[in-house]
């Protein structure tokens, strides 16, 4: 839709305008602004000229506007724009850098009391002075208008950039400070397109209410799993990505197999009953556990609805996973309140499942069958490993006298589906290329699914795992027959079909995301939020000499306070003193979010929140 009401603010001798209101639909409404009086144009005919043709069209016209307090200048019932036109702020004279950035923080701050939801600020600037890569060439950020970061301020993100161009509105002249006859050099100049961020607000951990055995429980969200627990990206009425690619792999290989799919349970693993996590190579020391509370309360869920899914989810599972004793008829029965204090965690993986799916009555040996869910795991702060992920696992069974042969025809075959996802020619003649190969581990049998992408740039051309094959000791399960496991992480596929080049984009509550997403169309994907600033902190604390110092609980925890903003943790040094023998670490970290407004006293908050935890946590000593 176009927009309907615009604001052009900053005017010089209106020229902007003017030449704007040519083009616009009879419909559209207008209103010009300036920080000037009438009596300042008694002696320019050319903005007395400019005045009259916008009379002549119907605009508005509005003298003594300050654009730093626009909510001044308008009632309530007069604001909501849907687009600002601000060109070549600044401040006048020598304004350094410092106060141009001012006027464009409190600018900004201003627009966001009279912007329409879906709104959009336009601000041009000259070559260099935005600070962004959109420049040729890019000034450095100390010396920059740090236009991204002073539209933070205002809870507003760059979505776009492009060339600003007077010929687009024919007539335009751009006058310098106060309408100087001196104009700007607009050689080279940027137009910024800003649009409203979702709130950057302290996402509080859920707590989720679930049924077990007759009995209900409830447990809060790991913090640094906030937000990410039960999203239902992968349910029937979903139209994400990560649906998407699943569907569209297991369509391919339903075409080779016949196919059995299966019902996820909710990640949740009883401690009794995560013996089988170790027997499929699942390290217990990177999971997330929680604690099980009896919960006898009659009120509603804190999560609002997600009790109902989650008692779903569990009915199979409960049956399955509950803790079994003899009861006095000699069979078994669940014990009662066993789970008042007791631990549980987050399935790390969905190869805990293999067993109780392999050993079930309905399991058919050369059926495809598939399991498909989110797994969760600690992990360090890398730009590709993520705590959280949708995993899908393909379980085959087959002759073992036919291993050799059949299992490197549905290597090949899988591998072949892989490469077709993972070479995309576009439309408009761009391409997504990826290098992928099915790598041999030392065991002597299992596989792990390499790729090799240029998708992100130079900086990320690294392998990336996004799968792995494991084939089992035949004797864990019949001696007749072979099977094979493969598990793709779908966060990753997902991330080099589109070119998504942040996991955490995937997990937005944007809805902003999914619009870039055509039904039955693979397109490139196109971020919202271009170059958001980095802001960098260092810490340094002493270890507590009775105590390990634990690396991957530094990261979760950094994760945690962070609200996952923290994309890097550098290891910088190690310091001992001389006296007493006391060690000292001291880390870099780097804050930078992908969807939402950051600013620099929003990290500067978080940095000290973290010093706190991790002297409470970790028990060091922060310097």
């Amino acid at each position: 839709m176009a927009p309907r009401r615009l604001l052009s603010v900053g005017e010089g001798n209106f020229s902007f305008a003017a030449a704007l209101s040519e083009t616009l639909h009879p419909s559209t409404s207008l209103t010009a602004t300036c920080l000037q009086y009438p009596t300042d144009f008694a002696r320019d005919p050319v903005a007395r000229e400019h005045l009259q043709r916008l009379h002549e069209r119907g605009a508005k016209i509005r003298f003594g506007v300050d654009c730093t307090r626009l909510a001044d200048a308008f009632e309530l019932h007069d604001r909501q724009f849907d687009r600002i036109y601000f060109n070549f702020p600044h401040c006048g004279r020598k304004a350094g850098v410092a106060r141009n950035r001012e006027l464009l923080a409190k600018f900004f701050q201003s627009c966001a009391e009279v912007l329409a939801e879906e709104g959009e600020v336009h601000v041009a600037l000259c070559r260099g002075q935005g600070g962004t890569p959109a420049d040729n060439p890019t000034r450095e950020w100390h010396n920059s208008w740090q236009v991204v970061a002073m539209a933070a301020l205002g809870g507003f993100i760059l979505s776009d950039v492009h060339p600003f161009s007077c010929e687009a509105v024919p007539g335009y002249k751009c006058t310098g400070y106060r309408s100087q006859d001196k104009s700007f050099h607009v050689e080279g100049a940027v137009n910024h397109i800003f649009t409203q961020s979702l709130p950057f607000v302290g996402l509080q951990p859920r707590v989720f209410r679930i049924k077990l055995g007759g009995q209900w429980f409830s447990f809060p969200e790991p913090e640094a799993l906030a937000g990410k627990l039960n999203r239902g990206f992968l349910e029937a009425s979903s139209c994400h990505p990560i649906k998407t690619i699943n569907e569209k792999l297991i369509a391919e290989l339903g075409k080779a197999f016949p196919l059995k799919r299966l019902t996820c349970s909710f990640p949740l693993l009883p401690q009794e009953g995560t013996s089988a996590l170790t027997s499929w190579d699942c390290d217990l020391s990177a999971a997330f556990w929680v604690h099980l509370l009896e919960d006898n309360s009659n009120s509603e869920p804190l999560t609002g609805g997600t009790t109902q899914d989650v008692e779903d989810f569990l009915e199979s599972f409960s049956e399955l996973s509950l803790p079994k004793s003899p009861g006095r008829d000699g069979k078994e029965e669940a014990h009662e309140g066993i789970y008042g204090h007791a631990k549980a965690c987050l399935r790390p993986s969905l190869l805990v499942h293999v067993q109780a799916i392999i050993q079930a009555p309905d399991f058919l040996p050369g059926s495809l069958h598939v399991l498909s869910g989110p797994v969760f795991r600690k992990c360090l702060i890398l730009p590709f490993t993520m705590p959280a992920f949708h995993e899908t696992l393909f379980i085959l069974g087959f002759n073992q006298n036919q291993k050799d042969g059949c299992l490197q025809s549905r290597l090949d075959h899988l591998k072949g589906i892989l490469d077709s996802f993972l070479t995309q020619t576009f439309p408009e003649g761009s391409k997504l290329s990826s290098s992928l190969e099915f790598v041999f581990q030392p065991n002597g049998k299992d596989y792990m699914i390499n790729v090799k992408s240029h998708n992100f740039g130079p900086d990320f051309a690294k392998d990336l795992i996004i799968g792995s094959v494991t084939i089992p000791a035949t004797s864990i399960i019949h001696k007749d027959q072979g099977f094979v496991f493969v598990s793709m992480n779908l966060d990753l596929l997902a991330m080099l079909v589109w070119g998504i080049f942040d996991w955490r984009m995937l997990w937005t509550f944007d809805k902003r995301f999914l619009k870039n997403f055509i039904p039955g169309k693979i397109e490139p994907f196109k971020s919202y939020s271009l170059y958001p600033p980095s802001f960098v902190h260092d810490i340094s604390f002493w270890l507590d000499e009775k105590k390990e110092f634990d690396e991957l609980e530094f990261h979760t925890v950094a994760r945690a306070v962070s609200q996952d903003t923290v994309i890097s943790i550098q290891f910088l040094s190690r310091f001992q003193h001389p006296k007493t023998e006391q060690v000292s670490l001291c880390y870099r970290l780097t804050y930078k979010t992908c969807d939402k407004a950051l600013t620099q006293q929003q990290v500067t908050s978080m940095q000290s929140q973290f010093r706190k935890e991790i002297q409470r946590r970790l028990c060091v000593t922060p310097r």
